[in-house]
């Protein structure tokens, strides 16, 4: 069974006042770092749930998923595409998330830019980098992000707003942690480099998840991307293929 809203509200409160906490302790204004509830795999409730709480928006990791859960949602919210998107998928994306956060190649920035085009609307983008250098995950490599952006920014339907990355796991929570606050202080100089170059502001820094929140507005981050600590354990079972 699924959690009730209260239990959910409950959840978010203390996830609220973690990120609060965290941008004390490291100088910074609260209420500057948003939440995006992450509702992958959780039903159509779950999003209702973020909506009435006041978050700004969910992340989905998969395309059909996400078309199928929004057109039950009554509900005004931004949704985030943060999955790894298949090219063959770009033209369903960019005319259903209202952001997307994986852009990782200069063939998915084509297809965008063409269906965001044919749309006739701007498209919101991040692009996603393997600040980590982790095999296991996608993303540009940190070399080929200045091209990636340069390309990005010729885009006339694309809008890059920043960059989004994912830590890589440790052996254990030492390690973890060590490998977090690498990958998002590496995110955060490569965002600096490429914004003083190329002169845009890249204000969007989408780097922590439940585990590691902490360490990433410590380092920069302005949105942090948290689905377990919300909703529970995802129902893998229920997710649709997208």
């Amino acid at each position: 069974m699924f959690i009730t809203y209260e239990e959910f509200a409950q959840r978010a409160d203390g996830i609220r006042a973690r990120i609060d906490s965290a941008c004390r302790t490291a100088g910074r204004a609260t209420g500057t770092i948003e939440l995006l509830a992450v509702t992958k795999t959780h039903p159509a409730a779950a999003v209702e749930y973020a909506a009435k709480y006041g978050l700004c928006g969910v992340g989905e990791n998969r395309v059909q998923e996400g078309i199928e859960k929004r057109a039950q949602v009554a509900a005004t919210i931004r949704w985030e595409l943060i999955g790894h998107l298949q090219t063959n998928k770009a033209k369903l994306a960019a005319t259903h998330f209202d952001r997307i956060q994986s852009v990782d190649r200069e063939k998915l920035l084509n297809q965008l830019d063409r269906a965001a085009t044919e749309a006739n609307r701007i498209l919101p983008i991040l692009l996603q980098i393997n600040a980590g250098n982790d095999p296991a995950k996608f993303g540009a490599d940190l070399a080929d992000a200045p091209r990636l952006l340069e390309t990005a920014l010729l885009k006339k339907n694309l809008r890059v707003d920043g960059l989004m990355t994912i830590a890589p796991l440790g052996v254990d929570a030492a390690t973890t942690a060590d490998h977090a606050a690498r990958t998002f202080n590496t995110l955060r100089g490569l965002r600096d480099d490429l914004a003083a170059r190329f002169g845009v502001a890249l204000r969007e820094l989408s780097m922590g998840m439940t585990g590691d929140l902490e360490i990433a507005v410590a380092t920069g981050s302005t949105l942090v991307r948290v689905g377990t600590a919300l909703y529970g354990a995802r129902d893998v079972t229920a997710a649709t293929a997208g």
